[in-house]
């Protein structure tokens, strides 16, 4: 935590630090210009143009499967038919996330996997009808098909049309050399005939064919919109699923807190007031052989061991400050604050508007966030001052400490403010941190609010 301040730009400094050839230039076309020739345009078109084969593929599979394996449901071979339909629309999916992360860059975490209770083809067979993915995957395979119809039309109607009127100009006079007629028939009847042939003619077609090139790849856009909402909403893991999967790493990162937490509390009261306590033992045991000896040696062993008994209390008071401090507990956040700020080396100046105290465990842990930024701000801010507010906003308590030190501080770097992120990211918290090179700095919590 040494270098927090300043450390997330100490890699701008380094010789080897180079801007990407896009970041140092500006495009000289703009986006609208520059999107028909983009490679992002021809990948959402091999998307769009690839989708109706395999949405044939996958609504032919999966319609047969699932009407064979209803039909024979009536007898025990239905089960292991409807379950291989269900298992080859999770293969489907999986080469569904594949092309979507390749062409679309859509990268889309496979869903939960699947857990047979017990072994054999039986448990398999249950696991894969009772698992909500495989019947997603299955929905998928069904609508990927009438979707990719309308998508694969209106994608070669526009493309093919867009640049064939853009380009009309140079191949027009393919009508008269192999056609007979001068040229597109625009209109005509057993009387008259329109055909584009003349410049001013020739003009306005390109422009339009300009137009629709240019938009084509927005409509591009909008058709693989709804592509990537399909393989996140029905190929991914569930709202339940990925919520479980947070939870269990959040849970993972409270245990390894609080190892730490355990770790430094016995490492300060092996290194400190325990160290202090048994020489202090030592130091009354040999007043104790000098008491009738040496009164007056014995009182000054006495006398120093008193002193020694005071820092060990102080060390005691700091380090059950850190974990829980009384006043906390007694008198709230705007006592708990306040007395954190009368120990930073910076004047402090501490707002509290709670109407009410949230949840102990809340109340801990906005405490300890406060207590880790206002030691930043002593030890690396180089602040003349600093504030610390704390409301509540609807569901959210918040908190904002801001500084006006040297700055530079990033979550990224990987300094304290990160393990900080994650202690509130554990509780559904957030932290965000604006610190511009040369300050102020600026650091704002979330945590959900729970009454006491």
């Amino acid at each position: 935590m040494a270098t927090e301040y300043g450390q997330g730009y100490a890699h701008m400094d380094r010789p080897d630090f180079r801007a990407t050839d896009v970041d140092r230039r500006r495009h000289r076309l703009p986006a609208g210009l520059r999107a028909p020739i983009e490679a992002r345009t021809w990948k959402e078109l091999g998307y769009t143009l690839l989708s109706l084969p395999i949405g044939i593929v996958s609504f032919v599979f999966a319609v047969t499967m699932l009407s064979l394996g209803a039909g024979l449901l009536i007898t025990f071979i239905g089960v292991p038919v409807l379950a291989g339909a269900l298992a080859g629309c999770r293969g489907i999916g999986a080469l569904e996330r594949t092309r979507a992360r390749g062409l679309l860059g859509l990268d889309v975490a496979p869903p939960e996997p699947l857990r047979p209770k017990g072994g054999g083809a039986f448990a398999l067979i249950g696991a894969v009808l009772k698992s909500g993915a495989s019947w997603r995957h299955l929905l998928y395979s069904v609508l990927l098909m009438p979707w990719a119809i309308f998508s694969f039309v209106v994608a070669v109607v526009f493309w093919t049309y867009g640049w064939l009127m853009l380009t009309y100009p140079l191949w027009f006079w393919l009508f008269p050399l192999y056609g007979g007629q001068s040229g597109i028939q625009l209109y005509g009847d057993d009387h008259h005939r329109i055909y584009l042939d003349n410049p001013f003619e020739l003009g306005v077609t390109a422009a339009t064919g300009l137009l629709i090139t240019l938009a084509t790849p927005w409509i591009l856009r909008a058709l693989t919109t709804v592509d990537r909402l399909m393989v996140h909403g029905l190929l991914g893991p569930s709202r339940l699923a990925s919520r479980v999967v947070e939870l269990e790493s959040d849970r993972g990162v409270v245990v390894d807190t609080a190892a730490a937490d355990l770790r430094r509390i016995e490492r300060d009261l092996h290194d400190g007031a325990q160290a202090r306590l048994v020489a202090l033992a030592m130091d009354l045991g040999l007043a104790k052989e000098k008491l009738t000896e040496d009164p007056e040696a014995a009182a000054r062993m006495v006398d120093e061991a008193h002193g020694e008994v005071k820092v060990a209390l102080q060390e005691l008071r700091d380090l059950a400050r850190g974990i829980h401090p009384a006043v906390l507990t007694d008198r709230g956040l705007n006592a708990a604050l306040s007395s954190l700020a009368a120990r930073c080396t910076v004047p402090v100046q501490v707002e509290v508007d709670l109407a009410s105290r949230p949840a102990p465990a809340i109340e801990g842990i906005a405490y300890f966030t406060v207590s880790e930024l206002l030691q930043n701000i002593s030890k690396h801010s180089r602040a003349s001052r600093a504030s610390v507010d704390v409301w509540r906003s609807e569901d959210r308590l918040m908190l904002q400490v801001t500084d006006d030190g040297s700055g530079g501080a990033d979550v990224s770097a990987g300094s304290g403010l990160a393990g900080l992120a994650e202690r509130l990211d554990a509780v559904d918290g957030i932290l965000v941190v604006d610190s511009p090179q040369g300050g102020p700095t600026t650091v704002t919590a979330e945590l959900p609010w729970r009454q006491a």
